[in-house]
């Protein structure tokens, strides 16, 4: 059996079991539930955490990073797809070691991922490359940023948290595209989706969340 199956505390079993946590949760969304029973999460974790990718919790990276619980990735992932056939040419911010960015592949024409430290993002296109995923592509960026050369996005998901919502990600929000975000500092963050309607950005408040500072510059 390949590492993309994985065995024991990795198997298809086991990631079964992760998934009907996520229904027990509240998820709803079976597109939801479909992509991320896909992935094969112990393939972006630290090797000796292995056995833990399918509980549902963060786990560490390097350099003091963590990749997402599973259940903040689907109730983010949920809220964007609501009443929508997908989500379109998708920018994420913060990729991380790079598990986000192969779900939303599952979901979106095109995956566009910006990451700040260097070394993450080298361990995020190794183990995307694993997956095939063509249609994810990786890029050293401040995130805070964006990616202009390839806006405007129907989705913009941001996995750090800002005191406001970034302009410079509004501003490449395509017409009826959705960006959710946590916004707010230290223990005060709350996840926000904002929709670019005809009059304007609309903006709903949900879930109290903890996520690490969305950081300037690159590294």
């Amino acid at each position: 059996m390949n590492s993309l199956q994985g065995i024991g505390m990795t198997s298809q079993r086991t990631r079964g079991r992760m998934i009907e946590r996520l229904r027990e949760q509240g998820i709803r969304d079976e597109r939801v539930l479909a992509a991320i029973a896909a992935v094969p999460r112990h393939i972006f974790v630290e090797p000796a955490l292995s056995h833990r990718a399918y509980e549902d919790t963060a786990l560490p990276l390097i350099l003091g990073q963590t990749i997402s619980q599973p259940y903040v990735v689907a109730r983010m992932i949920e809220l964007l797809l609501a009443g929508r056939g997908g989500l379109g040419k998708t920018l994420e911010v913060g990729a991380g070691c790079g598990y986000q960015a192969a779900v939303l592949a599952m979901l979106s024409k095109d995956v566009y991922a910006v990451e700040r430290i260097a070394p993450l993002l080298s361990r995020a296109r190794e183990n995307l490359r694993q997956l095939r995923l063509s249609q994810v592509r990786l890029k050293h960026a401040d995130g805070n940023q964006g990616l202009v050369e390839a806006s405007p996005y129907d989705t913009i998901i941001v996995a750090a948290a800002a005191a406001r919502v970034p302009q410079t990600l509004l501003d490449q929000l395509a017409p009826g595209g959705r960006l959710i975000l946590p916004v707010g500092g230290g223990q005060e963050q709350v996840l926000s989706l904002i929709e670019r309607t005809p009059e304007g950005f609309k903006e709903t408040r949900f879930d109290a969340v903890r996520f690490v500072p969305l950081l300037p510059g690159v590294e």
